[in-house]
């Protein structure tokens, strides 16, 4: 077994835990279980339910969209699921943009978040741009980009309470961790990518 692989398990377990525990307003309610949250549901619910509700499939899709197997043998199912996937981000990240710019966590989280919102919502369209133009190579580059920043909903969820047991002061580690959760994600697939390009080279 590829030592790949056992990762990629991990990450696609991951990635749909997180999924469905950030559903969980739809049994508790907002109120119950995301209270910090609460204030964003209130004031602009649009942009709220919209980010809440739709960055959680995103993040229950992106793994099956980087299964070999189903996008060599049904690549109808994998543009189908991207198409989804692509929507679900639009969606959610024009809501995080909103949220961000109306933070009340401070100047530097919500810069953290709203670059996030915007590099995710780049990144994403720039993928589904160059698949339409059959620019397939790039394409898979970009959404490995994609992938990563979409992958901050899990990294986000690892720090907090990490900072909590840490005993870090909660204003000062949230600040930190809009930037943490994404920023090293996205030099991880940097990196990722320039190794895999030049391994192509060396074939």
């Amino acid at each position: 077994m590829s030592p790949r692989k056992p990762l990629k398990w991990l990450n696609a377990l991951l990635c749909i835990l997180v999924a469905i525990v950030s559903w969980r307003f739809i049994v508790l309610g907002v109120e119950a279980s995301m209270e910090f949250m609460l204030y964003h549901a209130q004031q602009r619910p649009l942009s709220f339910y919209a980010h809440v509700g739709l960055a959680p499939l995103a993040l229950l899709l992106m793994p099956f969209q980087f299964w070999t197997g189903l996008r060599l043998r049904r690549p109808k199912t994998h543009r189908w699921i991207g198409r989804v996937y692509v929507l679900a981000i639009v969606i959610s990240g024009v809501g995080a943009l909103f949220m961000a710019v109306n933070t009340r966590t401070g100047l530097v989280a919500g810069t953290g978040f709203g670059l996030l919102a915007l590099v995710w919502l780049g990144t994403t369209l720039r993928g589904i741009w160059l698949a339409r133009a059959k620019r397939i190579a790039e394409h898979q580059v970009w959404m490995i980009r994609s992938a990563a920043l979409t992958f901050a909903a899990v990294t986000l969820r690892l720090y907090l309470p990490l900072s909590q047991v840490a005993g870090l002061p909660m204003e000062a580690s949230y600040a930190a961790i809009a930037w943490a959760c994404w920023v090293p994600n996205l030099i991880v697939a940097e990196i990722w990518i320039v190794n895999r390009i030049q391994r192509q080279v060396l074939a």
